[in-house]
C-alpha cells in the first residue's frame, strides 16, 4: 500500500503567504483576546481534569517534524512534502491535550518562528541525526530560540531523530554538539527517535507530561 501524501494545504495547515498574515498581532485588542483564550483554556482544564499544553515543534528543514506530528496524530507514517507554512494538530496523551504547532524549517521561514513563541510551554526541537553537515546550524538555531525572552519558561525536548539511519549520531553526541551541557537553568531532555516507526515518540511525550508545570 502506498502511504498517503500529506500536503501542507490542509484543514490544519497554512501556506507561507497566509503565515505572514496569521501571526499574533501587536493590536492590543487582539492580544487581549489571545490572553483571555489562554486563560479560559487553563480554567476549563482545571474543571474537567485534563491539562492542555502548547507545544512548538521546530528544527531545520527535513528533520522529520511533520512526520512526527502525523505519526502521533494518525498513528501511521505519511509521506510529506516540505512544509512552507505550518501545521497544527491536537494530540491527547495521558490526560494531557498537546496543541502542537509544527512550523516549516526552511531558512526563509525561520525569521517567522518568533511569532509563535508567545504562550509556548514546551519546545520540541527535532534534529536529523544523520545530517552531520548541518548540526552546527541546528545548534545555532536552537540557542537562538531558547534565548528569546518569550521562550524562557518553555521546557525543551530534543528528538534525536532518524536513529534508524547508518551513522546517525547518538543522544550523547547530540547533547554535546548542541551545547546542551552548558544550559544550567533550563529543563531539557534528549530523546532518541525514529519518526517513521514511532520509536521514542511517546517516551518524549511522557517526559513532557512529567515535567510540565501548569
Amino acid at each position: 500500500m502506498v502511504p498517503p501524501v500529506l500536503r501542507t494545504k490542509t484543514r490544519a495547515s497554512t501556506t507561507l503567504g497566509e503565515l505572514a498574515n496569521s501571526v499574533p498581532s501587536n493590536d492590543p485588542q487582539l492580544v487581549s483576546i489571545y490572553a483571555e483564550e489562554l486563560k479560559m483554556g487553563k480554567v476549563l482544564s482545571k474543571i474537567f481534569g485534563n491539562k492542555e499544553m502548547r507545544i512548538l515543534m521546530l528544527g531545520l528543514d527535513a528533520a522529520g517534524k511533520t512526520t512526527i506530528l502525523y505519526k502521533l496524530k494518525l498513528g501511521q507514517s505519511v509521506t510529506t512534502i516540505p512544509t512552507v507554512g505550518f501545521n497544527v494538530e491536537t494530540v491527547t496523551y495521558k490526560n494531557v491535550k498537546f496543541n502542537v504547532w509544527d512550523v516549516g524549517g526552511q531558512d526563509k521561514i525561520r525569521p517567522l518562528w518568533r511569532h509563535y513563541y508567545t504562550g509556548t510551554q514546551g519546545l520540541i526541537f527535532v534534529v536529523d541525526c544523520a545530517d552531520r553537515d548541518r548540526i552546527d546550524e541546528a545548534r545555532q538555531e536552537l540557542h537562538r530560540i531558547i534565548n528569546d525572552r518569550e521562550m524562557r519558561d518553555a521546557i525543551i525536548l530534543i528528538f534525536a531523530n532518524k536513529q534508524d539511519l547508518p551513522d546517525a549520531m547518538k543522544p550523547h553526541e547530540i547533547q554535546e554538539k548542541l551545547g546542551l551541557t552548558r544550559i544550567r537553568d533550563r529543563n531539557w531532555y534528549v530523546q532518541p527517535s525514529c519518526a517513521t516507526t514511532g520509536d521514542g515518540l511517546y517516551e518524549g511525550l511522557t517526559w513532557l507530561t512529567s515535567n510540565y508545570k501548569s
